[in-house]
């Protein structure tokens, strides 16, 4: 019976283990999706609404869930308290909140890329610089997109196979 109960608990908790790896793969698409949806936002304040940065990131802040809200909501605070550039309070936020997120280092530099020029430029340049982030995180999604199909059921599967193995290995 205690056998039984011992390898009950292996099996779960390496299930657990592949379904929470998994999740990384889950959460990339979706986070990248957020954060486009952010920036069409940003340019739609910016070019249309004429609304200041920090106003226009706590509205997005709002729109948006966990963690990316946060990324927002940041670097709106930042603004607000006014001792930053657009640039530092950015830069600032996206270091704070990365851990947090489920992305590449390759979204990091493309969001980096993308800080070095807010506040710098009138609206017209401005939105060219958010269209070419747009572009470089469309290539990331698709890529995110492959990867979660590519990688999500077989991370799962190995977790319960990697439990399944170890209670063979322990019997």
């Amino acid at each position: 019976m205690l056998k039984l109960l011992g390898a009950v608990f292996i099996l779960t908790a390496t299930t657990w283990t592949g379904f929470e790896i998994a999740k990384i793969y889950i959460e990339r698409p979706r986070q990248i999706r957020q954060l486009r949806a952010a920036l069409q936002s940003l340019e739609a304040e910016i070019m249309y609404g004429h609304t200041p940065l920090h106003t226009a990131s706590g509205h997005i802040a709002r729109q948006l869930s966990k963690p990316v809200s946060l990324l927002f909501q940041a670097f709106s605070q930042r603004l607000e308290q006014g001792s930053d550039s657009a640039k530092t309070a950015w830069e600032q936020s996206l270091k704070h909140n990365w851990p947090s997120m489920a992305m590449k280092k390759s979204e990091y530099d493309v969001l980096k890329q993308f800080g070095e020029t807010l506040g710098l430029h009138d609206r017209v340049s401005q939105q060219k610089h958010i269209k070419l982030a747009l572009t470089h995180l469309e290539a990331a999604e698709a890529d995110a997109g492959r990867a979660q199909a590519k990688n999500e059921k077989m991370v799962k599967s190995l977790g319960f196979l990697a439990g399944l193995l170890l209670i063979l290995l322990l019997m």
